[in-house]
């Protein structure tokens, strides 16, 4: 402590002043306490105190880091008051507060940082971004862009669950410890070393700030794919590994954390969905995409009830004459915002959040009731089936017999003029619910049929086991017979392609020819020309479907057809 006059100058002080300052005992006395505590520093803390030497302001306290004469730093708190009413002088007070400053920047550290990996952690990550957004930031200088790669480890779950968390946490320090050497190399020619943290779980970020560009953030995730790819020896454990990596780099004005971060996350997803092991670059277009998907995802179940839905027909036809067998129905999404939609935009949604079963439903309904209608229209032509696709999610969660013996009944449309199309894959391992609604429904006359059947297992056991009626192959396999078997003088692709092409004939014919014995009917998807007509029909194909006899077309078109296949007959 020291008694300072109203002058700023000490009085007298005690030894523990000295010792603390560092001064000769006896030589404080006479000097500017200002000088001593370097209080001059800060113009808002030099016009407090000159406040209260003049004894307009009751007290002073602010804290200060010191030099000591031997080269060392402190942290001391300074309190400065009056000493009474009556004394024109003030207390000087200087606590060395070293101790509590490191033990609160230790502790700032342990809250900061990973314990398992020593990185920055997700708190202090968002406390650099965010300051790196700011506008002062990067508004004073540097480049004004900002960079980011936000990776996980492929495959790091099944280390956790067959080693042991002790290893799956050695694992993750050691890929730090390469991740923070790609970003000591990255930043070696720059003004800043990029950020590394561990976000949680396998999840790592490296953050640049002041960005050059793509090419910068490109070839800092490059260098992290080839760091991760050397083997990792554990105690030894040798394991191997990789990552996914989303990339993002944009300008810093108008980026906020969140929005960089949901952009960084979906490049990630990009980067597993694409394969994994590499990384990807944000696309706004792509990303525009997915926005369009959750557009679609969060209206699909409304759309039914608003009736944006129709169906479609596309005629299969008798390969032998000619004539209509039946039609497939196919449903289409007359969306307010997007136009008109065909099921490979929305299927996939509502199979992956329900809605099929809901959709599937109306779909069922209304082909069922359109195959009546042209039925009672038009009484002198043979009736023709419809065939409607169902996915495996409807026979999971709805009762799907119920449902088509329900709706059969209602329309009095025939049992065996309803065909129901699931996937080879979708079939493919039936058993259970599935496999008794199946059979429940080939008892009831429904015929069921195997779509894109080639595309999937081909695992050809399953044929005599599953209550199936009808093949349809895939088109790519019809697609091969736009050429010609080789004549010995083919050369190059198309030689190869003619080459491909017979392939897929002796494939397609050795595949009739076994549903035949096994009593069931061939349709052939994707006929587009006369001769792949020819040659399926020379084969023994049953039935086809494709441009050359009709698109997908309104129900009036169908009543047409069967009105003009009456006037030839």
């Amino acid at each position: 402590m020291a008694v300072v006059d109203r002058e700023g100058l000490v009085v007298t002080a005690n030894a523990s002043l000295s010792t603390l300052l560092g001064a000769r005992a006896g030589t404080l006395p006479g000097k500017n306490a200002a000088d001593l505590v370097d209080l001059a520093s800060d113009a808002r803390t030099w016009h407090a105190y000159r406040e209260v030497l003049r004894g307009r302001q009751a007290r002073l306290r602010f804290t200060r880091r010191l030099k000591h004469p031997d080269g060392h730093s402190l942290w001391v708190q300074v309190t400065v008051a009056p000493l009474s009413p009556q004394e024109p002088a003030v207390l000087l007070s200087v606590t060395d507060i070293s101790a509590r400053r490191e033990l609160q920047a230790r502790l700032r550290h342990l809250q900061m940082h990973d314990p398992v990996t020593r990185l920055p952690n997700r708190a202090l990550f968002f406390e650099r971004l965010s300051a790196a957004l700011e506008a002062e930031a990067y508004e004073e200088g540097g480049t004004g862009r900002i960079g980011l790669c936000y990776l996980d480890l492929d495959g790091f779950k099944a280390v956790n669950d067959t080693l042991g968390h002790r290893v799956g946490d050695r694992l993750l320090a050691a890929v730090a410890e390469r991740l923070t050497r790609c970003a000591d190399e990255a930043g070696y020619t720059r003004a800043a070393t990029p950020l590394v943290a561990r976000l949680g779980g396998d999840e790592f970020a490296l953050l640049v700030e002041d960005s050059t560009g793509t090419d910068q953030v490109a070839d800092l995730a490059e260098s992290v794919l080839k760091a991760l790819q050397a083997p990792f020896d554990l105690s030894g454990q040798r394991l191997s590994l990789s990552a996914s990596i989303g990339v993002v780099e944009r300008r810093a004005t108008g980026t906020t954390a969140t929005g960089l971060m949901q952009a960084a996350d979906t490049t990630l997803y990009w980067a597993k969905a694409d394969g994994k092991g590499r990384w990807t670059l944000f696309d706004p277009e792509r990303n525009a995409h997915r926005m369009t998907r959750q557009a679609l995802s969060s209206t699909l179940r409304a759309a039914v009830d608003r009736g944006e839905f129709a169906l479609e027909y596309q005629p299969l036809v008798g390969m032998e004459d000619g004539g209509v067998r039946g039609v497939e129905a196919l449903v289409r999404w007359h969306h307010p915002q997007f136009g008109t939609l065909t099921p490979n935009r929305f299927i996939g949604l509502a199979e992956e959040d329900g809605s099929i079963v809901q959709l599937g439903r109306w779909v069922l309904a209304t082909a069922c009731r359109q195959a009546r209608r042209w039925q009672l229209d038009h009484p002198d032509a043979p009736p023709i089936f419809v065939s409607v696709n169902v996915a495996v999610r409807q026979v999971w969660d709805s009762d799907l017999v119920a449902d088509v013996a329900e709706i059969l009944a209602e329309t009095g449309l025939a049992p065996h003029l309803l065909q129901l199309e699931l996937t080879e894959s979708a079939v493919m391992g039936s058993a259970g619910r599935p496999l008794q609604a199946l059979q429940s429904l080939s008892d009831m006359g429904v015929r069921i049929a195997i779509d894109d059947f080639g595309t999937g297992y081909s695992n050809l056991a399953y044929l005599s086991r599953l209550p199936v009626s009808v093949l349809k192959l895939d088109g790519s396999f019809v697609r091969g017979f736009q050429y010609e078997a080789p004549d010995g003088g083919a050369q190059g692709g198309e030689g190869s392609a003619a080459q491909a092409g017979a392939a897929d004939e002796v494939i397609v014919e050795a595949l009739i020819q076994l549903a035949h014995r096994l009593g069931l009917t061939v349709t052939a998807e994707c006929v587009e020309t006369a001769s792949q007509a020819s040659r399926l029909r020379g084969i023994g194909c049953d039935t086809g479907q494709g441009w050359l006899y009709s698109r997908p077309v309104a129900p009036d078109r169908i009543s047409a057809l069967l009105t003009k296949a009456c006037a030839q007959a």
